[in-house]
């Protein structure tokens, strides 16, 4: 019972356990067929599968988004930079763009990338040098970034036609390559703010900016890095997805991913108000929102109606994880409990 107690004071223990809640409510009630796990081609399928490999996305978004919430910021643009590396990296591969790097696909990926960094870069520039509160500065490229994705590729959805380019969505050993993708970046990010000091200059620049800056740490140039890291995160899962529909559609790729990649970091329990923060929290946030969708289209829920029950079970998990929520609830149980008590036999 103690080693428990300790264990749910770190930050990722209560996203894991409603996790797991979910996946073992699912296996109840499909008896047993939610955990089905087939090989066909040498490769595994199964619903667990399809949660990781469709929430790689929305893991790497958390990623970034997690550094830009620590600082106390946010980046509601992140949707938009996907579509306009998926942009970037198709047309160079359909040759629209660069005619002689034509299915080049490492120049696309490169490409791609340098432009996801821009992005972030621009948003870590409007936030740390001009001032502009994030929100604002980052909705500028929310709203500009799916036109600029539009001029790439003339106003057209690009389809490619290059199995290397799939293979960015494809498999490997058996598990989908996203995964291992996500796996890369998680380790360099926790090496990073591990073993160096930038992990305590960002959890000081969310918690205190004003004395960050009084004891000698260069707040500007950590929202900067912080917004650009999210810019390539957010290029990548761009590509993922570009390679999973084969193609460039700037009206919907990433739309409205944002928001869940915000929920999914507030479900890993980072504050939006910056300060204390957990990637591998904020990756089981992820899957816990991955999962609810993947257990809501499982049950045969209309579609209609999924997005009212996604956000019904999103409010209980905060519920469940809010402290004050659960001192009210504990007073008034315990309250009951009293008066019961104290009643005359």
């Amino acid at each position: 019972m103690e080693k428990i107690r300790k264990l749910s004071k770190y930050q990722g223990f209560w996203p894991v356990v409603v996790l797991l809640a979910i996946l073992l409510i699912n296996g109840i009630i499909s008896g047993g067929a939610f955990f089905e796990i087939k090989i066909v081609d040498a490769h595994l399928y199964g619903r667990l599968i399809d949660i990781l490999r469709n929430g790689s996305k929305l893991m790497l978004l958390a990623t970034g988004m997690t550094f830009v919430l620590a600082t106390g910021g946010t980046d509601i643009s992140v949707g938009s930079v996907m579509a306009i590396s998926g942009a970037i990296a198709c047309s160079i591969v359909d040759g629209r763009i660069l005619p002689g790097a034509g299915q080049n696909v490492q120049a696309a990926i490169l490409l791609a990338l340098l432009g996801g960094m821009l992005c972030g870069a621009w948003n870590g520039f409007l936030v740390s040098k001009i001032k502009i509160q994030p929100i604002v500065a980052t909705m500028i490229l929310m709203v500009a970034g799916r036109g600029i994705a539009q001029l790439i590729t003339d106003g057209k959805i690009v389809t490619v036609n290059s199995d290397s380019y799939y293979f960015i969505n494809g498999y490997i050993l058996g598990l989908p390559f996203p995964l291992f993708i996500v796996l890369f970046v998680v380790a360099l990010v926790l090496l990073f703010t591990k073993r160096t000091a930038f992990g305590l200059f960002l959890e000081s620049t969310g918690c205190n900016p004003v004395a960050s800056h009084f004891a000698g740490i260069n707040v500007n140039s950590v929202k900067w890095m912080v917004y650009t890291f999210c810019g390539v995160t957010a290029a990548v899962a761009g590509l993922i997805e570009s390679a999973g529909i084969k193609g460039a559609d700037c009206n919907n790729a990433g739309l409205f991913m944002e928001l869940d990649a915000i929920l999914a970091v507030a479900i890993g329990g980072t504050s939006l108000s910056g300060g204390r923060f957990s990637v591998p929290a904020s990756l089981a946030g992820a899957l816990i929102i991955q999962s609810i969708t993947t257990s809501v289209y499982a049950m045969g829920v209309a579609p209609e109606i999924t997005a009212v029950v996604k956000a019904v079970i999103v409010i209980c998990i905060c519920l469940f994880q809010s402290a004050e929520f659960k001192d009210k609830m504990r007073k008034r149980f315990s309250g009951h409990k009293q008066e019961r008590t104290a009643k005359p036999a």
